[in-house]
């Protein structure tokens, strides 16, 4: 009986040796498996099958605005409906809008629409923009995007002001350089803009209109903005008197010699206020520069 007992023991502790090493092998079969079907290499392969869309980039917004304001892609939109996680627009609209924009002046009559304009590359060379200043002094920084340009350009200023109080148009909400600036646009390359243009200096008192008529021509308005710089005026002037900022629809011009002092004679003039610029402008003390074509 004691045999038979202790083969029984034994017969018992050799099953239980076998259903542990029948248990070991179906953990490593298991594994085997999990390894097989869940590999990062297979759940990339599934996500990239099913075409997860990557986020997009934050967008960087105006926020003059109390209703609408524009995004660095340039659309504008209502406050309401900007994304919540990227603060960008809806790309539903018209992209670089110039709606309520004077394209010649590059002046507008709301700020949003003023920005979502100076974004078209066509208006605004990021070449230029990132030289020109953001403050007269020296010291002043540059603007570090064609969207900081715009937005800190479109903004009131005072080339939009007359007397510190009052607006001269509407469209007081402009995106073109600053004239004079050091933006990189030298006279070398305004010139190369006048090809083809019969740039003529006008009798005293004569507008641009009255000025080109005479020579079987026509006042070319988009080319002012050309002529609006001290560099080119002196090539055709001889603004004895220096070459200063005014405000006014005669500009570019020169202080005829026999003016009051006050109107600081033998000076030419720019002006400051682009959406004035005028073929029909003209002023009693003053000789116009004028593109004719």
């Amino acid at each position: 009986m004691g045999m038979r007992k202790a083969r029984r023991c034994n017969g018992r502790w050799e099953s239980m040796e076998a259903l542990h090493t029948m248990g070991k092998t179906n953990t490593l079969m298991l594994l085997l498996i999990h390894i097989f079907y869940f590999s990062p290499t297979t759940i990339t392969a599934i996500r990239k099958d099913i075409g997860f869309e990557p986020s997009h980039r934050p967008c960087n917004t105006t926020v003059q605005g109390r209703y609408f304001l524009t995004d660095d892609n340039g659309y504008v939109c209502n406050a309401m409906s900007v994304d919540p996680q990227t603060r960008c627009c809806p790309e539903t609209g018209e992209k670089f809008s110039c709606q309520g924009c004077n394209v010649l002046s590059q002046c507008c009559n709301s700020y949003e629409y003023c920005v979502s304009c100076c974004l078209n590359p066509v208006q605004t060379s990021k070449e230029q923009i990132l030289k020109v200043k953001v403050a007269k002094p020296a010291t002043a920084r540059t603007y570090t995007s064609v969207f900081d340009y715009c937005a800190g350009r479109c903004r009131h200023s005072s080339e939009s002001v007359v007397h510190e109080n009052a607006y001269v148009s509407d469209f007081h909400h402009c995106f073109s350089l600053p004239s004079n600036s050091s933006a990189g646009t030298n006279s070398t390359l305004l010139e190369a803009r006048l090809n083809g243009i019969n740039v003529v200096v006008g009798r005293q008192g004569e507008s641009c209109n009255s000025v080109c008529k005479l020579r079987g021509k026509l006042c070319v308005p988009n080319k002012l903005l050309v002529l609006n710089h001290c560099d080119i005026i002196q090539k055709y002037m001889s603004c004895k008197g220096a070459c200063f900022s005014s405000v006014g629809t005669d500009q570019p011009a020169e202080v005829v010699d026999d003016a009051p002092k006050h109107m600081n004679p033998g000076s030419c003039l720019y002006t400051q206020t682009q959406s004035m610029l005028s073929c029909d402008g003209s002023h009693q003390h003053t000789r116009r520069l004028c593109p004719c074509a």
